[in-house]
């Protein structure tokens, strides 16, 4: 079986704060020493379950966190930006059987995720599809619905996972730690949420076919709202862009493929890069 594994590191065990994540801060180090033993944990207990291949999305930051010499030596890792379908990149080659999110987090307009946000935290308030609020999990399961790919593990704070439950309702879940606030938890030893991660893996891997993708109907109306007026009235100089209001745009998309190439393009986007 082939598997896919979008990772991102505010979810992961011992990480806190924004003293963990990025290679400007004190603990980055121990930050992406713990992501990429929660994802080796992963491949470790989907490969006892019965997993072949595997494909792993380096998802947060520059999406060059992972140590890749402590990884399984049989995986492909997708690393850096920008990339078409962003956290979920390589899933359009086709062929897997299932997905796992790992260290993922609550969407922005969750009151009390640890680190919440959306995409990208300095820019944007909200993204709703089809008039659902939609946090990076509910996008990412929805991208890999384009290509009938279940998810079947998803980790994280309590909060991102009681709020991934409401739209998936049947996937296996590991709870990594408790939020206390926006940087604050009580969390897990990583040794501890590493086991419970292999553990619950090779269960996932065992109940593919019981999970369902999340299917999201198409044509896809794609609101991003914004914490400034700016990105929002520039965006608007685009004739597919229509502005609802003084920081809110809407862009209908063919699916959801579509929908994250325009996510992908509104949060890269830096003309001072050519």
């Amino acid at each position: 079986m082939k598997l896919y594994i979008s990772a991102d590191i505010e979810g992961i065990a011992g990480v806190a704060s924004r003293d963990q994540g990025g290679p400007e801060n004190f603990e980055y180090d121990k930050g992406r020493e713990w992501m990429t033993g929660e994802v080796r944990a992963a491949c470790e207990g989907a490969a006892a379950g019965g997993a072949t291949e595997f494909v792993i999305s380096d998802s947060h930051g520059n999406g060059q966190n992972l140590l890749l010499d402590d990884l399984p030596e049989d995986v492909r890792v997708i690393r850096s930006w920008p990339r078409p379908l962003g956290m979920m990149e390589g899933i359009q080659e086709g062929g897997f059987d299932a997905a796992m999110f790992i260290g993922y987090h609550a969407g922005a307009t969750n009151v009390s995720g640890n680190l919440a946000h959306t995409l990208f935290g300095l820019a944007i308030r909200s993204v709703r599809i089809n008039g659902e609020m939609a946090p990076e999990g509910y996008i990412s399961a929805a991208t890999a619905g384009d290509f009938d790919v279940p998810i079947v593990l998803i980790s994280g704070d309590d909060v991102f996972v009681d709020e991934t439950k409401g739209y998936l309702a049947d996937t296996e879940a590991v709870v990594t730690k408790q939020s206390l606030g926006t940087l604050s938890v009580s969390s897990l030893t990583p040794a501890r949420s590493r086991d419970l991660i292999r553990e619950t893996a090779s269960l996932a891997m065992k109940r593919v076919s019981d999970i369902k993708p999340l299917m999201v109907e198409s044509p896809i109306t794609l609101e991003v709202g914004f914490k400034h007026r700016l990105p929002a009235e520039l965006l608007d100089y685009l004739p597919i862009v229509t502005r609802t209001d003084a920081f809110t745009i809407e862009y209908q998309a063919a699916d959801m493929s579509d929908a994250s190439r325009f996510l992908s393009f509104v949060t890269t986007y830096e003309p001072t890069l050519l």
